[in-house]
C-alpha cells in the first residue's frame, strides 16, 4: 500500500480505526508472515548481540515478543478489570532460532484466532488503556513490527514496518502521531526508535489502547 504523506509536518489526530475485527485479523496475519520472514533471514547470525536501542539481546527480544503476544491473548480470554494475567510464555532457551520462530508463529496465531473469536463489546485491562479485540490486535502488530526492526537492525538486515500495517496501528493506538511522514517512520518515531526532522527521538513513549 502506497501512502502519500502530507506536505507539512505537525502533530495531528490520526484517522479513526476500523470498528470490525475482520481486517485486523488479516493485518495481524500479514504482520506475522512479514516479520517472521525478515527474522528468518538472520537466523544463522549471532543473536547474543544487543538488539537495536534495547538492553536485551536479540534472543531475549524474541522471547519478550513471544511473551507479549501470548499475554495479549490471555488478557482477551480472561478479560480482567485491573491486573495482568498469571500465565507467562517463553521460548526454549536451548532451541535454535528457526525453532523459536515457529514458537513465535504459534503465539501470533493464537492471538489472531482469539481476536477473531472475541465479541466487539469485550474489554480487557491493559496498563496503557483498557482495550478491545482490535486494540490488542494492534498491540500485537506493534510488538511484531518494532521488535523485528530492533533485531534486524542489530543483525545488519534492512527492514522497516510495512506502511499498510503502520497506518492501521497509528490510527488505533497513536492518535497524536506526527503527520507529514511515511507511516513506517511515524510508527518508529512514536515507539522511540528514530528521530524525525524537527522531532527528537522519544525517550519515553506509550500507546493509547482505549476504545475510541
Amino acid at each position: 500500500m502506497t501512502v502519500t504523506p502530507p506536505a507539512t509536518t505537525h502533530l495531528a489526530p490520526a484517522p479513526t480505526a476500523p470498528a470490525t475485527t475482520a481486517p485486523w485479523t488479516d493485518l495481524l496475519a500479514a504482520a506475522t508472515d512479514d516479520c517472521l520472514a525478515a527474522l528468518l533471514k538472520g537466523a544463522d547470525q549471532d543473536w547474543s548481540h544487543p538488539a537495536h536501542s534495547l538492553d536485551w539481546t536479540c534472543r531475549q527480544t524474541l522471547d519478550h515478543l513471544a511473551l507479549g503476544l501470548m499475554g495479549y491473548t490471555g488478557l482477551l480470554i480472561a478479560r480482567p478489570d485491573d491486573r495482568y494475567i498469571t500465565l507467562f510464555a517463553s521460548l526454549d532457551p536451548q532451541a535454535p532460532v528457526p525453532a523459536c520462530l515457529d514458537g513465535l508463529r504459534i503465539a501470533a496465531s493464537l492471538l489472531t484466532s482469539t481476536v477473531r473469536d472475541t465479541t466487539a463489546e469485550a474489554r480487557a485491562w491493559h496498563p496503557w488503556g483498557h482495550s478491545d479485540a482490535t486494540g490488542f490486535a494492534a498491540m500485537g502488530i506493534t510488538e511484531l513490527a518494532v521488535h523485528t526492526y530492533d533485531i534486524t537492525r542489530a543483525l545488519g538486515l534492512t527492514w522497516t514496518p510495512p506502511d499498510d500495517l503502520s497506518t492501521a496501528v497509528l490510527a488505533r493506538l497513536f492518535p497524536d502521531a506526527p503527520a507529514g511522514h511515511t507511516p513506517s517512520d511515524a510508527l518508529l518515531w512514536c515507539t522511540g526508535r528514530i528521530p524525525l526532522p524537527g522531532l527528537p527521538r522519544r525517550a519515553d513513549w506509550q500507546w493509547d489502547g482505549t476504545v475510541r
